[in-house]
């Protein structure tokens, strides 16, 4: 898996370092900065946000949720900032059923809560879902980014994520989270389990570190010129936001280009038509073009190859919340890092597949993934039923 991963983020950012380079140098003098930058804001976002979800039929609110400017009785301010001025979470909430079970949904790196745009009518049929933007991302707040280590920058997707349950007064739900949200989602349940019935972790990353599984190949490539180029610009946090904004006015049709073939490219019959992409491509080149915020803890939570400095896998003996993994069957992320932590845990665990799906398969497959979030969830679906040892959903495999 990491080979392949490390592969494709070398031969992309060392393509895009050079395009970003030639393209900025010849910009000073070609375009004027009004016209090198499509101008976003929070507002912009919000409004991109709220075409991209005209798709969805179930009827929501949206709302930012003052998390205040640091954990409480704490002297540091929300990461490292020396303002006193309040941040807030994107949020969104959907219409539900009296008593339905609470279902909140936190995206990856480099997304936003719009990225599931397809499943919300569905999973809104039987949860009250709630999709968030992590601080730093999407329509929250993006502080100044000055974490310096993996604890600090760990601590500001926690803390700001239960600072936002405080105010959103959530005592137990359902944690889904996906890739690198899935991360996030697995350290909150480690430290607040106490809130979380079920966790859901869809291709999540960070289960395993570079030392528990060397890599003969990427040792070599470290070793080569562009292994150095690449290797360099990781630890120096280049992302590929930056890329997209030194493209000014060629960004917008790199994203559309980015949207076109990436979602549903694993689908049967499932790939975004023409009025999903462009609205989908809108809403993200404006969150991925704003401040330069969350993005930025790349580097101190993975070491290149997406290895995790912290991993995962070495936690698996404090799991104390049930927990179902998903991935699609063309997920760059393997499965295998799951089955291996299953092996320390003392809860419950399931591993599911889903055919025709990739990293992204709520996009892909949609019916699929609805289908194994239902299983995965039908014990507090189905309380008193006596059915929680049904077979998988046709389709579906376990692993």
């Amino acid at each position: 898996m990491h080979r392949a991963v490390a592969t494709k983020m070398a031969e992309e950012v060392t393509r895009a370092a050079s395009s970003e380079a030639v393209v900025t140098s010849s910009s000073r003098w070609a375009w004027p900065r009004a016209l090198r930058w499509v101008p976003t804001s929070t507002d912009h976002i919000i409004a991109a946000e709220k075409r991209l979800l005209s798709l969805v039929k179930t009827p929501y609110v949206q709302e930012q949720v003052n998390i205040g400017s640091g954990p409480p009785g704490s002297k540091v301010r929300w990461f490292r900032s020396c303002s006193d001025e309040s941040r807030f979470i994107n949020t969104i909430i959907f219409d539900s059923k009296y008593n339905s079970p609470t279902l909140v949904m936190v995206h990856g790196y480099g997304a936003s809560q719009g990225f599931f745009f397809r499943n919300f009518d569905a999973l809104a049929s039987r949860f009250r879902v709630i999709a968030i933007d992590q601080l730093g991302w999407g329509g929250s707040s993006r502080p100044d980014f000055a974490c310096k280590s993996t604890e600090e920058t760990e601590a500001w997707f926690i803390d700001s994520f239960e600072e936002w349950r405080k105010a959103k007064n959530l005592n137990q739900f359902i944690l889904l989270g996906h890739s690198f949200g899935g991360y996030v989602a697995a350290k909150y349940a480690l430290k607040h389990p106490e809130h979380v019935q079920h966790l859901i972790l869809v291709g999540p990353a960070g289960f395993s570190s570079e030392t528990e599984h060397s890599s003969e190949w990427l040792t070599k490539f470290r070793a080569t010129w562009k292994g150095t180029i690449v290797n360099h610009l990781w630890e120096s946090n280049f992302t590929p936001m930056k890329i997209i904004r030194g493209l000014g006015p060629w960004g917008p049709d790199l994203v559309r280009r980015y949207t076109t073939a990436r979602f549903g490219a694993y689908s049967s019959g499932s790939v975004l038509n023409e009025g999903e992409a462009t609205l989908l491509t809108d809403y993200v080149y404006h969150t991925l073009v704003a401040k330069a915020s969350g993005e930025l803890c790349l580097k101190y939570i993975f070491s290149f190859g997406a290895f995790a400095r912290k991993p995962l896998l070495q936690c698996s003996s404090d799991w104390k919340v049930p927990t179902t993994f998903i991935y699609g069957y063309e997920d760059w992320m393997s499965y295998k890092g799951a089955q291996l932590a299953r092996e320390g845990m003392k809860v419950p665990c399931d591993i599911i597949r889903v055919p025709q799906g990739g990293h992204f398969v709520f996009i892909d497959n949609p019916s699929g993934f609805h289908s194994a979030v239902f299983h995965a969830c039908r014990r507090i679906l189905a309380p008193h039923s006596e059915t929680w040892d049904e077979p998988l959903p046709e389709g579906l495999t376990s692993a």
